[in-house]
């Protein structure tokens, strides 16, 4: 038994003379009084407390009831967290938990910092909604990181992401706007956006339960792919095999139809920069005012997130593009982008502004949309050939180190000439926070799994590619 542990408590009885008058003839009368002498574990002394007074459970153990204080009025019981307190040493108890805490007779602390207040009911069983939520006001009162030349912290205003794993999937994901008194809730708990304001872009925040959270700045895709939409988005696969098609470069002039939420108008924004415009048609109104507000809504968030204007280059038109052969007088594109129902009605209007050499790209959900496309080729005389028609597609792959049931690494065995039986590779899908001695294991005695996703994504369109020759 160490020493700290055996300084506890003793119980003695010493005789006691009280100060009390003689009786005639007789002798004082003794009286034994047993105390209990508490002997503190701190270094200042047996029972004494850092201020130099005595301890206040050491105070509570030797306390007697005065002569004129009642005799029903007594101290409660001493919590589990008290008694453990009184019996360890200090050096086995942290600095936050070295002494006991006193109590009122109501059964509330008293004399104890906030923060040692919310660390003992949190040892006392509290609720993990409140221990998450002051988890994330300690997160908000944390200093700021430093940040590195060029990297700007997140800023009310911003639009940003939210991103929840566990083990290996995904199981939160959500794009909101930071505002001051809002808070971005979710089943996995509520982060105050003031708690968010000023840290780091790719910052773990704690929720009100306690689990972490990624906070984030979204890319364009993952921004087209949240935003507010109206009719369905170009889906950010089949964008980039369009722009690969059209070849769009910085300084080009590109004729968009079909603005529908404003994803396509985006990323040709981007493509052709500051030199570049383009020019987006729109038949439905409701259509055109939602490209509109998308387009506005990422020109902001970029302002605040690095500090520059994204550049202001698409004109938007809300026309129908088969009568707007006004509209295209003076105008002359390098390539021209169609995500329309009937594409084969509006070529005769808009391919005469096209270079030549240059690339049409359509867009289409359907293959009968492509047989009406190419028939209406065939029976026009445009200078136009169809080079390519294809479909984007990409599959997902899990790649990840083969786990066992309890979370271990399955571990190589060296090849034998006996048939060596491999366990199934369901277990690899366990929910595991994280494996079991991953930092024991050497490099390269870890098996991997390696198969398609289960969760593919479905078709989206077929992409056309004609390009206008001279005949």
């Amino acid at each position: 038994m160490t020493r700290g542990l055996s300084r506890v408590c003793i119980a003695y009885v010493r005789p006691r003379r009280l100060n009390v008058q003689r009786a005639a003839g007789g002798a004082p009368p003794r009286v034994c009084a047993c105390d209990l002498k508490a002997f503190g574990t701190d270094p200042k002394g047996p029972g004494e407390h850092e201020s130099g007074t005595e301890a206040p459970g050491a105070r509570a153990l030797s306390r007697r009831p005065s002569a004129g204080a009642p005799l029903t009025r007594r101290r409660g019981p001493l919590s589990p967290l008290e008694r453990v307190s009184q019996l360890l040493g200090q050096e086995v108890l942290t600095p936050r938990r070295n002494e006991p805490v006193p109590r009122q007779e109501d059964g509330e602390h008293v004399g104890q910092p906030d923060a040692q207040r919310d660390d003992g009911a949190a040892a006392l069983g509290e609720e993990p909604e409140e221990q998450g939520h002051r988890a994330g006001e300690m997160d908000a009162r944390a200093p700021p990181r430093v940040l590195l030349p060029g990297e700007r912290a997140m800023r009310f205003g911003e639009v940003l992401m939210a991103e929840y794993r566990r083990s290996r999937r995904q199981e939160f994901y959500k794009m909101f706007q930071l505002r001051e008194g809002l808070k971005m809730d979710s089943k996995w708990g509520a982060i105050p956006h003031e708690a968010i304001e000023g840290r780091p872009a790719g910052t773990f925040v704690c929720t009100s339960i306690g689990l972490r959270m990624l906070i984030r700045r979204p890319t364009l895709e993952e921004f087209t792919l949240f935003m507010r939409r109206g009719p369905a988005i170009s889906y950010p696969k089949d964008a980039s095999t369009m722009l690969l098609m059209m070849d769009v470069t910085e300084g080009d002039c590109v004729l968009e139809s079909g603005s529908g939420s404003g994803a396509m108008s985006l990323f040709l924004s981007r493509a052709v920069a500051s030199k570049g415009n383009v020019l987006s048609v729109e038949v439905r109104e409701d259509h055109h005012r939602h490209s509109k507000l998308n387009y506005q809504r990422w020109r902001s968030a970029w302002r605040l997130r690095s500090g520059e204007e994204w550049p202001d280059n698409v004109h938007f038109h809300h026309g129908d593009l088969i009568t707007s052969a006004p509209l295209l007088d003076g105008w002359s594109f390098n390539s021209i982008a169609l995500d329309m129902l009937t594409p084969h009605l509006a070529l005769p209007t808009a391919v005469p502004y096209l270079h030549n050499g240059g690339v049409c790209a359509v867009y289409l959900a359907n293959i009968t949309q492509i047989i009406d496309l190419l028939e209406g080729l065939r029976c026009s005389t445009l200078p136009l050939v169809c080079e390519r028609i294809i479909e984007v597609q990409y599959r997902d792959w899990l790649v990840a180190p083969s786990l066992k049931k309890d979370g271990s690494f399955h571990t190589r065995k060296a090849p034998s000439e006996e048939t060596i039986e491999c366990e199934e590779g369901d277990s690899n899908d366990e929910e595991h926070e994280g494996p079991a001695g991953a930092m024991h294991t050497p490099f390269g005695s870890v098996p991997y799994i390696a198969r398609p996703h289960p969760e593919q994504f479905r078709h989206t369109a077929f992409l056309v590619k004609l390009r206008k020759v001279l005949k």
